[in-house]
């Protein structure tokens, strides 16, 4: 990318930042749907959804989220794994594996319930994530910015 481009792009997204707004256009996707293999082509269920974004939003989501990120993870508890950086499932498991094998050792009774959760990010309640992020003490500029993408 010339240089002008970068510099550019770069008061554009300092200016999002500044005045806490997520351009309207750039929230706006192409849908693609997909079709998952094996299913029923006239099912609408049978299809995959995958939204197109904006590079350009994309890319302001990437320095937002590395915000995001830098001001909540010192308010996130230990053994919150989902969405931060070298945690994953795998930890997360071997971390049960071995509550589980402690209290086989010390004679506890220990128990796990595992819920499956279907479509758990396709309605996000707003308020409540905002709250979230009142609650983890993340800048209010990052939450008034967030509130508009939302």
């Amino acid at each position: 990318m010339p240089i002008k481009s970068v510099i550019r792009l770069t008061e554009i997204i300092n200016a999002i930042l500044k005045f806490q707004y997520f351009p309207n256009q750039w929230k706006t996707a192409i849908v693609a749907p997909i079709l998952k293999p094996g299913k029923n082509p006239r099912d609408p269920s049978s299809y995959r959804s995958i939204s197109l974004l904006s590079s350009l939003s994309k890319i302001a989501e990437a320095v937002i989220l590395k915000r995001l990120t830098e001001a909540s993870e010192e308010q996130l508890i230990p053994f919150q794994f989902g969405f931060r950086k070298n945690l994953s499932t795998v930890q997360q498991l071997l971390r049960i594996t071995e509550v589980i094998c402690e209290g086989m050792g010390e004679v506890w009774d220990t128990g796990a319930v595992f819920p499956k959760i279907a479509k758990a990010f396709d309605r996000v309640w707003t308020d409540g994530l905002v709250y979230k992020l009142i609650e983890l003490r993340v800048p209010s500029n990052i939450i008034s910015l967030i509130a508009t993408y939302l």
